[in-house]
């Protein structure tokens, strides 16, 4: 996992996402637009896909677990998927809140790939 292709995911997913869950509540239907800030989180987890799986190939290996990091990845990478298909079947303010809900999980779920890559794992106790 590349640590500044991950920082920028999580930017972008972060504030892609409370943008579209706001566009949502203030009753915006999904548009080209809210679509294409999908797009991006989608782009962004495809390329990391392909970064990991040279990296994988090079000798590197995920500090925990590659095979739970891989299955973080590829579940990621289906949930703006899932997000996109329910905007273009269901054209109401609430899909663009469901899209942004996608953009925040696929956030979260970055967070979590970067601690099982790394190791670093934060201990609130």
């Amino acid at each position: 996992m590349l640590d500044w292709w991950y920082q920028a995911q999580l930017w972008f997913g972060v504030l892609a996402g409370l943008l579209l869950v706001l566009m949502g509540l203030v009753g915006r239907k999904p548009s080209g637009f809210s679509l294409a800030l999908v797009a991006g989180s989608e782009f962004g987890l495809l390329m990391q896909l392909i970064a990991s799986l040279t990296l994988v190939a090079l000798g590197q290996r995920a500090a925990i677990d590659t095979w739970e990091f891989f299955g973080y990845l590829i579940v990621a990478i289906m949930v703006p998927v899932g997000a996109a298909i329910w905007a273009l079947v269901e054209r109401n303010r609430w899909s663009t809140v469901v899209m942004g809900a996608g953009v925040l999980t696929v956030a979260v779920m970055l967070v979590r790939m970067h601690q099982i890559w790394t190791g670093d794992i934060v201990s609130f106790s």
